[in-house]
C-alpha cells in the first residue's frame, strides 16, 4: 500500500492525471498492472500501449470502462475495458465502480484506483486494504498534529533517558528504569512511523515535514537499540535483532504493561520484579563518546562485561585493548567522566 500511495502522491504524473479527472467531474477505474492475471479478467476494450500522460488519462476516463496501466504506470496498456472479477469475492462497497475495484484487488495482487464521480474521492485498493487519498491541506494538518505529539513524547523520552544515564553511573538501575525508556522509545518510533506515512502521501509537499521528523528522531533509533543491547539476556536462541523485532511487534496495550514488556524482551531473569537491580554492559554510554568505533566498543565490553568495571578501569588498562591506543584510552576516560558528571547534575538539578 505504501508503494501505491507513493505512486499517487502529489507531484507524480499519475496524481496529476487523477486530479484532472476529479476537476472534470468524472469517475475512473484504473488497474496498475497489465500481467496475465489482469488480462484474464478483462473483457472488451481496446489495446493502446501508449506512453502515459495525465492528459491522456483524463481523456480516456470519459469512457465507462476501466483503464489498464503498466505496473510502473509509465504506459497505458488498454482502455474502456470491462473487468469481470469473481462475483463470489466479498466486498463491502455499494457503488459498481468501487465494488469492482475491491473485488479485483482482493482476487489479483495489483493496485486498484477508483475515482468517485459523485463524491469526488480517490480510493486506493490493494489486497484486503482500502485507503482514501486525502487532500494535501488535510494531510499537512494531520502531519503537524502528529509532529507536535512526537515532540512531547520525545521530550519525555529525553528526560527518562537522562535519568537512566545517571542511574547507570551510580549503579542504581532497576528493571523498571530500563523498560520505561524502551517503552517511551517505542512510542516515539511508532509516532514517527505514522508521520512517515503522511510524508509518503504528501509526495513533493512533504519535504518540510520530513526535515522536522529527521531533526526530532536524530539518535532515537540508535539509543533504542543500544539500551536493548545493554540489558537483554543474551542467549544462543535469543539475539538482539529478535529482541528489537519483539518490541516493535508488541500491541499498544501490551506495550503499556511494563511487566509484559520485560517478559517479552527477556530483560531480566526475574521478569515479575520491576524493582530488581540490573547492570548495563556499557554500549550506550560508550556510544556517546565521539569517534569511538563500534568494533572498539565491542572489544571494551567483551573485556569488562559491565559499565561499572569500565568506569573503574584506568587509561593504561584500556590502552592494552586491541584498537584502543593511548590517545583513545585517554579520550574514553575523559568522555565517560564528562558523561557521568553531566548525567548526575541533570538528575539532581
Amino acid at each position: 500500500m505504501i508503494e501505491v500511495l507513493a505512486a499517487v502522491a502529489p507531484g507524480t504524473p499519475l496524481r496529476e492525471g487523477l486530479d484532472r479527472v476529479l476537476q472534470a467531474n468524472m469517475g475512473a477505474l484504473i488497474v496498475v498492472g497489465d500481467g496475465p492475471e489482469v488480462l484474464a479478467i478483462c473483457s472488451g476494450g481496446f489495446l493502446l500501449d501508449a506512453e502515459f500522460s495525465p492528459q491522456r488519462l483524463s481523456e480516456l476516463a470519459k469512457m465507462d470502462g476501466a483503464i489498464i496501466l503498466a505496473a510502473d504506470a509509465s504506459r497505458i496498456a488498454r482502455a474502456n475495458v470491462h473487468l469481470v472479477p469473481n462475483p463470489n469475492v466479498p466486498t463491502s462497497e455499494t457503488g459498481t465502480r468501487h465494488r469492482t475495484a475491491e473485488r479485483v484487488a482482493r482476487s489479483v495482487d495489483v493496485p486498484m484506483i477508483s475515482v468517485s464521480e459523485d463524491l469526488s474521492i480517490i480510493a486506493v485498493y490493494r489486497n484486503e486494504m482500502k485507503h482514501p487519498v486525502e487532500t494535501v491541506p488535510r494531510l499537512i494538518n494531520r502531519a503537524n498534529q502528529a509532529l507536535q505529539t512526537l515532540e512531547r513524547y520525545k521530550n519525555r523520552l529525553d528526560t527518562v533517558t537522562s535519568a537512566l544515564s545517571a542511574l547507570e553511573v551510580e549503579d542504581l538501575v532497576t528493571v523498571r528504569d530500563v523498560v520505561t525508556v524502551l517503552q517511551r522509545a517505542e512510542m516515539v518510533r511508532r509516532i514517527a512511523e505514522e508521520i512517515e506515512g503522511y510524508i509518503v502521501e504528501l509526495g513533493v509537499d512533504g519535504r518540510l515535514v520530513r526535515l522536522q521528523l529527521e531533526e526530532l528522531m536524530g539518535g532515537v533509533e540508535d539509543d533504542r537499540r543500544l539500551v536493548i543491547k545493554d540489558y537483554f539476556q543474551d542467549e544462543p536462541s535469543w539475539r538482539l535483532d529478535q529482541a528489537m523485532e519483539a518490541l516493535s511487534s508488541l500491541s499498544t496495550d501490551t506495550l503499556l504493561d511494563l511487566k509484559e514488556v520485560v517478559g517479552v524482551l527477556h530483560l531480566s531473569t526475574e521478569s515479575d520484579d520491576l524493582e530488581a537491580s540490573v547492570q548495563p554492559r556499557g554500549y550506550r554510554l560508550l556510544g556517546r563518546i565521539p569517534r569511538l568505533p563500534e568494533p572498539v566498543i565491542e572489544k571494551i565490553v567483551a573485556r569488562y562485561s559491565t559499565l561499572q568495571k569500565i568506569l573503574r578501569a584506568g587509561a593504561e588498562e584500556l590502552d592494552d585493548i586491541e584498537g584502543v591506543g593511548r590517545a583513545r584510552a585517554r579520550a574514553i576516560k575523559e568522555g565517560l567522566s564528562r558523561l557521568a558528571e553531566t548525567s548526575i547534575l541533570e538528575r539532581y538539578n
